[in-house]
Parts: structure tokens; C-alpha cells; sequence
């Protein structure tokens, strides 16, 4: 069977010389297995040996950018560079994270056509865990940047590079390169990370692929839904148990949806995307502005992913109860993870859900949280100019238009520091990649790659940024 799908995939055409050597590069990273712990404690000695081996490929692979730049470690894993440029002035600090999250033991059952941490190279793609998130958008920088300097190129301005150790555990390394940034007095006049992509089939009726760009991200908040029981034994229910009573409370939660609306971002991309598409629903989204209000009472019901962009969501992630299947439990407990809507508040959240839940009997604790990050500049901003500029000088048939990432990102530790903060990575990523991060089968197309690079050397030399 996986023979047969592999088969079955268009044969795309040679790859360039340049664009293989890309893909080797990227494959020699992917076969490193950089995953961060998800707890702060400090590196084992085995971890830390393996972001070692990473830290001294990405030397190996990219000799003309080390030597440009000053480096040191931050956090546990993290890299703060800075290649010196004509000025301090208006610094550009570019992101990416090393780090990737973890396969189980048995991967081949998770569907897994290529072992994870292998970097194999088949049908045009590289294929292995981190290619899309985040080594992918981490080699493209790297060998732009090396491209450049081998001719003999220079930055305008100092640009810094901060590539994150522990980005899929809460960004500790990031937290406190920002903080070193700001000792420093280093205020970036723009910042680019991970986040959107060169995405096709994301947008329905929309044939041409779309640049998502970013311009915000949901807030996070991470709650505990706690109910106290008598206990005993199994043999001897109460009329109501720590696990019915935590039950009712979750069902509370999801059958009372957090309150529509559509942000200005999402207007942007929708009457962004309009030109681009046909019939009803161009003439729909052409008009997004003046139909906020209805546009958000029916995007939920076109799928979770449309739902996502206009409210905040609460997922039910984690429970727990009993130890043994004859106990009953003196405690029930239920993990929500909750994406804030841009405009909204961890306060806000954490109310709708007290209110929703109504019962004394549920404790609400706040694990972890973080407010929305606030809106970068887009329309006629020069920055965003930039944005748009080099995605047309790399992916000419993509339409660009700013969005509010869903997802978590580095960036919104640097955000407090800088006004102009983007989320975007610029590899082409089909509705099946973009399923596959975090998931079985993820790979980046040969191709992209290429053109992930000419992104960033169109970014580095356009006339904003030189």
C-alpha cells in the first residue's frame, strides 16, 4: 500500500544542483533529533550533546555565516547571532527554532512511509520530522544568508538571528535571548518567524496559492479543571462522582462556544482573497467589511479551521481520573488549552468559562497564559511592503494577505520589544503537509526549498531592508 501512494505521486522534475544541496543540507539537520524536554529542567547530558551536534553542523553547513556573525548560546539550547551591519540602527532580527517535537517509539504504527529521523531524500521531497517545523524555514535563512556573503555582500543594518531551543516547550530560550536584547538596547525595527505559509487548498474556491503572513497570534491559556471526590470503593457509586460532576462541566464548555467576531486582519485577508476568486463568493468577501457580523455567525459552520478565525476556542486536551479500574476517584481532572481571539483576554476567557461551567464544585486553576499579540503594522507599511515584495520575487503566483495565527510562535516573547513582528515561513505547503506538522509524513518539496532561499535573499537586499 505505501508503495502503491508513493507511485502514484507525480514525479516532479530534476531539482537543480543548488537546490539539492539544499536538500542535503536540510536532511543532515533533520537526522539530528533535537527535542527539547517539556519541563524547564536543564538539558540531560545526552540532550545536550545532541543540540551540540546541531549547533556544530549548522557551523559545518554554514562557515561564511558563523564567521560573520557573533554568537552565543542563550537558554538551554537557543542561538543569538548578530551579523554586523553599516548600522545599529533599525536592527532586523530573523527567527527560526531548532527544536522539534517527539515521535513515539513505535512510529511505523502512526503511519510513518520514512522513519522520522532519518532525512530521507525520495519524489522530490525531503521527507523527516522538523522539515516544515521548523529546520525547513532554519536551512532557507542559513543559506541565504551564506549565498550573500559568498558575493560579497554586507547588511545595512545589523541583523540578528535568533534560533530558539525549546519553541514546542514554551520558548525559554527565547524569553531570555529577548531579554539580552533588551538589556542591550536593541530595538528590532522588524522581526520575521515562523507561522504562515505559501498554503494552497486553505481558502475554499481559491485555485492560486495563498501567502499567509501572520500580522498577530492568538493568545494561550492553559487551564485545570479540578473536582474533589469521597473515593472509596467501585462496588459503592455516589448519586454523583468527581468524574460525572467534571463530565457535565466539559460538556457545559463546549456546548457554549466563546462569542463571533471578525477582527480587521481577517477583513484585510478576506477582501484580499476576493480578486482571486469567483461567483457568489467573491461578491461575498469583496464586501467582508461591511459583513462582519454575518460573515462570523457563518464561518463556523464551514469547519474548524474557518471557526478558529473568529473566536476564541477551548480544547479539551487531557483527563484524568481513577488509578485502578475498581476505585473510585478522590480527584477528576481535565486539561483545556484555549487560543484568545486577538481583542479578547485571558480575563475574558477564563470568565465565559466559569460561567459556562456554573458549579462551585469545578475549581478553574490557570496553568499557563499569555495575552494576544499585539497587530503589526500591514497595508502600505514599508515592512509589510518588504513582505510582499519578496514573496512575489519567489513565489510570483501566490496572492499575499495578512492573517491571525492560531498557533503558538517564538515571536510573541519578542513582540513587547518590537512593532513590527510577522509570522511566516516561506515554503509551499499543501492542505496533507500542513495536516502532517506535528503528525506522521511530514516533508518540504525540493523546490520550495529553492525558492525558500530566493524569499529571504529578495527580504535581505530589497530596497527596505538593504
Amino acid at each position: 500500500m505505501k508503495r502503491k501512494r508513493a507511485s502514484a505521486r507525480q514525479t516532479p522534475p530534476a531539482p537543480s544542483e543548488r537546490a539539492r544541496r539544499i536538500a542535503e543540507h536540510l536532511a543532515t539537520v533533520v537526522r539530528i533529533p533535537t527535542i527539547a524536554p517539556d519541563s524547564p529542567r536543564a538539558l540531560t547530558d545526552e540532550e545536550e550533546e545532541t543540540f551540540a551536534s546541531h549547533r556544530a553542523a549548522l557551523r559545518d553547513l554554514y562557515p561564511g555565516v558563523f564567521a560573520a556573525a557573533e554568537t552565543e548560546q542563550v537558554g538551554r539550547a537557543g542561538l543569538l547571532m548578530r551579523v554586523p551591519g553599516a548600522t545599529s540602527e533599525r536592527p532586523i532580527v530573523l527567527m527560526a527554532h531548532q527544536d522539534v517535537v517527539p515521535v513515539p517509539e513505535e512510529w511505523e504504527a502512526e503511519g510513518w512511509e520514512h522513519a522520522p529521523f532519518d532525512g530521507v531524500i525520495a519524489e522530490g521531497r525531503v521527507h523527516g520530522r522538523g522539515t516544515l517545523d521548523d529546520k525547513g524555514a532554519l536551512i532557507v535563512l542559513l543559506e541565504a544568508l551564506e549565498e550573500l556573503l559568498a558575493e560579497g555582500w554586507s547588511p545595512a543594518r545589523d541583523v540578528w538571528l535568533l534560533f530558539g531551543g525549546d519553541e514546542e516547550q514554551h520558548g525559554a530560550s527565547a524569553v531570555e535571548a529577548v531579554a539580552l536584547l533588551e538589556e542591550r538596547g536593541v530595538e528590532p525595527w522588524f522581526v520575521l518567524d515562523e507561522g504562515g505559509a505559501v498554503a494552497s487548498g486553505a481558502f475554499p474556491g481559491l485555485t492560486t496559492p495563498m501567502a499567509a503572513i501572520g500580522a498577530s497570534e492568538k493568545g494561550i491559556l492553559t487551564l485545570e479543571l479540578i473536582v474533589e471526590g469521597l473515593g472509596g470503593h467501585a462496588s459503592m457509586p455516589p448519586r454523583q462522582s468527581a468524574p460525572g460532576i467534571l463530565a457535565r462541566a466539559l460538556t457545559e464548555v463546549e456546548d457554549n462556544p466563546f462569542p463571533v467576531s471578525m477582527h480587521d486582519i481577517s477583513v484585510e485577508m478576506f477582501e484580499g482573497v476576493a480578486p482571486h476568486l469567483k461567483g457568489p463568493m467573491r461578491a461575498v468577501l469583496s464586501r467582508a467589511e461591511r459583513l462582519r457580523g454575518p460573515l462570523a455567525r457563518v464561518l463556523p459552520r464551514l469547519g474548524a479551521e474557518l471557526a478558529a478565525m473568529v473566536r476564541t476556542t477551548a480544547a479539551i486536551t487531557m483527563l484524568e481520573g481513577s488509578p485502578a479500574q475498581n476505585v473510585l476517584a478522590t480527584r477528576a481532572k481535565a486539561t483545556l488549552n484555549c487560543r484568545i481571539a486577538v481583542g479578547s483576554t485571558v480575563a475574558e476567557t477564563v470568565a465565559h468559562l466559569e460561567e459556562a461551567i456554573d458549579d462551585e464544585r469545578v475549581k478553574v486553576l490557570i496553568v499557563e497564559s499569555s495575552e494576544p499579540s499585539p497587530v503589526s503594522p500591514t497595508g502600505d507599511d514599508v515592512r509589510w511592503t518588504a513582505l510582499v515584495d519578496a514573496v512575489g520575487a519567489s513565489y510570483p503566483d501566490a496572492v499575499t494577505v495578512p492573517y491571525v495565527m492560531m498557533a503558538a510562535s517564538d515571536a510573541r516573547h519578542v513582540a513587547r520589544i518590537a512593532p513590527a513582528v510577522y509570522r511566516f515561513s516561506p515554503l509551499a505547503m499543501d492542505k496533507k503537509q500542513r495536516e502532517a506538522i506535528h503528525g506522521p509524513n511530514e516533508n518540504v518539496e525540493i523546490a520550495s526549498l529553492e525558492r525558500g532561499v530566493d524569499f529571504y535573499r529578495a527580504l535581505l537586499t530589497g530596497p527596505v531592508l538593504a
